[in-house]
C-alpha cells in the first residue's frame, strides 16, 4: 500500500519504525478519522513494512508499505503526541493452500485487475500466486470495490476457502448485463 505521510505523530513513526526495522499496525477506522484526535480502530489489524520512501508532488513523505502477519487488538492508548499504541495479539500466517478447482474463475478475475492496476503498481504485485487460496482470496479482498465493512469481514476470517466462497457470493454483484 502507499501511504501520505503528513502528520508529525506519523512522520515521527515513520522515522521510529525505520530506525527499529520493525512493522506498524494498519486498521480500518471505525470511528474518527485519521487526522487529528486518535480514532478508534477495528479489533483486527495487519502489521505493515515500509518497504521504500518517495516524494510525492505537493512536497510530503509517500512510503511505500506492505502488509503482513494479521493480529487481534487487546488494548489501546494514546500517546501524547496523538499516536494510537496497542498491544497485539499476532494470528498464525496462514499457510499457502492449493487453490481449489471451484474458485478458478476467482483467480481469472484477480488476474484480469493486477493486469489493470499492476501497470502503476508493479513493484507491489509483482509475483503474483495465483494458485495459493490465502493470497488469491486476500488480494480480492484488497482490490475488489467493496464497502469497508464487507472488507474487513473478509480479512477476518481465518479460514482461506471460507473467504473464497464468501467472495464467489458477492460475484454477481460485479457481473454486468449484457
Amino acid at each position: 500500500m502507499q501511504l501520505r505521510v503528513f502528520e508529525p505523530r506519523y512522520v515521527d513513526l515513520v522515522r521510529e519504525c525505520t530506525r527499529a526495522e520493525r512493522p506498524f499496525g494498519v486498521n480500518l477506522i471505525l470511528e474518527g478519522a485519521e487526522a487529528g484526535v486518535a480514532a478508534t480502530p477495528a479489533a483486527v489489524g495487519t502489521l505493515a513494512t515500509i518497504r521504500d520512501f518517495f516524494s510525492l508532488r505537493d512536497g510530503l513523505l509517500g512510503i511505500l508499505a506492505e502488509g503482513g502477519q494479521r493480529f487481534r487488538v487487546r488494548q489501546t492508548r494514546v500517546r501524547n503526541d496523538g499516536q494510537l499504541r496497542a498491544d497485539v495479539t499476532l494470528w498464525p500466517i496462514e499457510p499457502a493452500q492449493i487453490l481449489p478447482p471451484e474458485f478458478s474463475l476467482l483467480a481469472t478475475i484477480l488476474e484480469r485487475l493486477l493486469d489493470a492496476y499492476a501497470k502503476d503498481n508493479a513493484v507491489l504485485y509483482a509475483a503474483p500466486q495465483l494458485d495459493d487460496a490465502v493470497w488469491v482470496g486476500c488480494r480480492l479482498a484488497e482490490l475488489l470495490p467493496l464497502a469497508r465493512a464487507e472488507r474487513q469481514s473478509l480479512l477476518e476470517l481465518q479460514d482461506p476457502l471460507a473467504r473464497l466462497g464468501a467472495l464467489n457470493m458477492l460475484l454477481p454483484r460485479f457481473q454486468r448485463d449484457g
